[in-house]
Order: structure tokens, then sequence, then C-alpha cells
């Protein structure tokens, strides 16, 4: 049982209209809710819908509140960021330590500072360092030289290769790879030949980085990223890119070597970056978007090449009305032009 509507209302700093008393047992969207369940509602359509649904109360934003309703409300003035609160008390909390496997292998040198979770088959790689509280869990490899701060979780086969640097309170999901060797090779007559990637990747504070996610070691130098981002699934960093702090980049999202991006950046999902270009800060990149220039502070971009999302919509207009544009042309000219085939 979570609680009450009163005690919830209390821990996200809302009111509650109707029963304070109530008790809810779960948290779920509009289409799954039941009589037992807490739902939420951020515009005026999802409220309707949460109303005659079957859910036993509503969390609800204070600008869409009516002051009298079929179900209880959780009145707040951000109902994503007081859902978002609700659902940090229920997600799962990383194993504690100190723990090491009997299984895990720990290479002489490597330096556990305290309360270090290591799990089964995990392995920690000479001279590397583990903060304080941190987990490296199933499976995991920290590789040789690495150095990861405190409260990290490398969740279940996530990889930190050899000379890589995470800050405090990283996040790697199951499958990520940081310091996978950067996509570096040269043409020599008719044959590629490697081009060595002997720098690392630099991770700073609350970065998070999706399952199945790859972040490329530089060729020299530093991959960087900085304090706060949050990568999706199944995104691609090549290497030398620099990304800086509280960006976020949804799934399916690749940049090509030396990409640079500034702070505050949203990215859409399957975008491409082309590589040696320049993002400012406060730019929005709509998804599936193709970035093949620099782009600057505060813009918002869509398509392909990416341009001003604006004239990217007008642009598609004139496209639709082509058409009717060409069979214009073509009344006007008589009928007399042949298809082109």
């Amino acid at each position: 049982m979570l609680g009450t509507l009163g005690d919830l209302a209390q821990r996200v700093g809302g009111r509650v209209i109707g029963d304070a008393g109530l008790a809810v047992a779960r948290i779920a969207g509009v289409e799954e809710a039941t009589g037992d369940a807490l739902t939420f509602a951020t515009d005026a359509k999802y409220l309707a819908h949460a109303l005659r649904s079957r859910a036993a109360a509503v969390l609800v934003d204070a600008s869409i509140a009516p002051e009298r309703a079929e179900k209880p409300l959780i009145v707040v003035e951000n109902a994503r960021a007081a859902l978002a609160t609700l659902l940090q008390a229920l997600r799962p909390l990383p194993p504690r330590g100190p723990f090491v496997h009997a299984t895990a292998v720990v290479e002489d040198g490597a330096a556990l500072e305290s309360d270090v979770y290591i799990g089964a088959h995990a392995y920690v790689g000479a001279d590397a360092r583990i903060g304080r509280a941190s987990v490296v869990d199933t499976g995991s490899y920290v590789g040789a030289n690495a150095a990861i701060g405190a409260h990290c979780w490398l969740k279940p086969r996530a990889s930190v290769m050899e000379g890589c640097i995470l800050g405090d309170r990283v996040v790697l999901h199951s499958g990520s790879v940081i310091g996978s060797e950067g996509f570096g090779w040269a043409f020599v007559g008719d044959r590629l030949e490697r081009i060595a990637q002997i720098g690392n990747v630099v991770l700073d504070d609350d970065v998070e980085i999706g399952a199945n996610t790859c972040v490329d070691r530089a060729q020299t130098g530093s991959t960087q990223i900085g304090r706060g981002t949050k990568i999706d699934n199944l995104c691609q960093i090549g290497h030398n890119c620099r990304i800086g702090s509280n960006s976020v980049f949804a799934a399916l999202c690749g940049l090509a070597g030396t990409t640079i991006v500034g702070d505050g950046v949203k990215v859409g999902g399957q975008t491409g970056f082309k590589g040696h270009v320049t993002v400012g800060s406060r730019v929005t990149v709509a998804g599936g978007s193709q970035v093949w220039n620099d782009i600057p502070d505060g813009a918002f971009v869509s398509g392909g090449p990416a341009r001003d999302h604006r004239e990217h919509l007008k642009l598609e207009v004139l496209i639709r009305n082509l058409p009717k544009l060409v069979a214009r042309v073509d009344a006007l000219d008589g009928g007399s032009r042949a298809p082109r085939s």
C-alpha cells in the first residue's frame, strides 16, 4: 500500500480535493489503472480521460484542476515533477556493500573504497579505483586504471574500459560500453589501416547512459560528457565528442566523431550528427533530424539537413503542394508535356 492521499499529497507539496483518507496501493497510467490506483493527468484531455477511468484518484496540475470532481484529486503545481517524486520512492535500490561475490575477480592493485558492492562474475582490473558505495553489478567490467566515483551503479553487463573516468552518481544501464575503441581508419592503397585510439572517456557527475549505448574513447585526449547529461538506449557517441551539462538525447541518436554539443540541449530520437560540427547551448533538435552544419545557441531545428524548424515546416508545405503546381503548369501548357519515366 502506498498510503493515503493525504500522505502522498504531503510528500509532493500538494493538496487533496475529496477524501484525504483514501488509501491507494499503486500508481498507474490511465489505461491500466484499477480501483486501487492513483493515476495522473497533465492536460485537460487526459484529466477528462482519467476521471472516466477506474482509478481511485488523480494527480493533476493546479492549472487544470476543478474544485469539484467525480474522483478525489491530488492537486500540485507540476504533476510530472510530483509523479517523478512518487515513482522515485518505488524505484528498486542498488545493492548495498561492502560485498564482493566469490565469483568476482578483483585484480591486484585495485582499490575499493567503503561499502562497494561487486556482483557475481564481475571484473575489476589492476589499479582501478571504485568509489564509496558504488555498485559493479553482475557480469560488469571495469578495466585497468579506470576510476569510478562514489555512489555509481554499473548495472549488469555494463563495461568501463581501461583508463576511463566516471564522476559521482553515474548510472550505466545494462550492456552499455564506455571507452570502446573509437572508429578510426585510414585508407592505405586499397586497404584500411587502424588509427590507434589511445585516449579515454570522462563522464562527469550524475550522467546516465542507457542500455546498449556506446561511448567511444578518444583518438587522443578525452571523449567528454558533462554533468547531469542523460543519454537514452541504443545511442552511439563517437570518439572525441564533447557534450555539455544537462543535455538529453533520446534513443537511436548517433554522433560521429568530434561533434561538440553545448549545455541544456534536447535531441529527439533517431537524430544523426555528421561529426566535426558544433551545436550551441539550449538547442532543440527534433527527432529524425540530420545535423550537417553548426547550430547556434537557442535554435530549434528539424529535418534533413536540419534547419530552423519554421523554415522546415514551410518547406514541407511547399513540397506537398508541388503536385498541384505541376498539374496547373501542365494545364496551362495544354497538357502537351509528356510525363517522364
